[in-house]
């Protein structure tokens, strides 16, 4: 995200996400034309005088003291003030009455995952495992010396980041009727939902009225927009709204 930005000056918004292999985390396949490919990207350029909306929003909460990011290496997360990580989610978990098995880590992680302090709130990181050493897997980057919190989250808030993400996106069009919206969230949202996924798909659809939508659960969200340079999220809702 940060090389299309430079590339094209920042004068480019970005929308869209990852694609993804049914959680295996080994590789997967985009399609440009009739072609397949990994390890690739595609790319739909989009040109228009009218504004485009782009909204942004997690719903997830700080639900632990605040640590420090002392040891990591990009995606793998070592220690939080000077704890091995998996200590530390060991320690919430039985502060919180939930179960935590490093062998089979993911049910507990999608529902606590990792909030990167920034100056307008937390920028999510969802953990995916454990290694030996005690250190998590993570998603995305993990920074050295940033602040973090262990998240929660719950239908409620997921919904009403959804609609949210669909009121700011609506905003931006300033005014124009929505033609149709795009909308993608986490695929950890989808499985820590389940069926009750469809109340954000409904609380997203009231907001937008009669505009229809479409899109995917991806393995990370993208969206990088005027006032917004995160770029790169997880278990973020993303919606973005394209005018009459």
């Amino acid at each position: 995200m940060e090389d299309l930005t430079r590339l094209t000056a920042g004068t480019y918004q970005f929308v869209g996400g990852g694609a993804g292999d049914d959680a295996r985390f080994q590789q997967t396949h985009v399609f440009y034309g009739t072609e397949a490919y990994t390890d690739a990207a595609v790319a739909l350029e989009i040109l228009s005088h009218k504004p485009i909306g782009i909204g942004v929003r997690h719903g997830w909460q700080p639900a632990s003291p605040a640590f420090r990011v002392t040891a990591a290496d990009a995606m793998r997360l070592a220690s939080l003030n000077a704890v091995p990580a998996a200590e530390v989610f060991e320690e919430h978990a039985e502060s919180t009455g939930q179960s935590f098995d490093r062998a089979d880590p993911l049910p507990f992680f999608l529902h606590n995952v990792l909030g990167i302090k920034t100056g307008d709130g937390h920028k999510v990181r969802v953990p995916l495992g454990v290694d030996a050493a005690g250190c998590v897997a993570c998603a995305a980057e993990i920074p050295v010396g940033a602040t973090a919190h262990i998240m929660s989250t719950d239908v409620g808030s997921a919904a009403a980041a959804a609609a949210g993400a669909a009121r700011d996106a609506l905003q931006q069009v300033q005014g124009r009727k929505p033609a149709v919206a795009l909308f993608f969230d986490c695929v950890a949202t989808r499985l820590r939902l389940g069926k009750e996924f469809g109340i954000e798909l409904e609380s997203l659809a009231t907001e937008l009225g009669t505009a229809q939508y479409a899109g995917f659960n991806t393995y990370g969200q993208i969206a990088r927009a005027e006032g917004q340079f995160s770029g790169f999220h997880n278990c973020t809702a993303v919606v973005c709204v394209i005018p009459e």
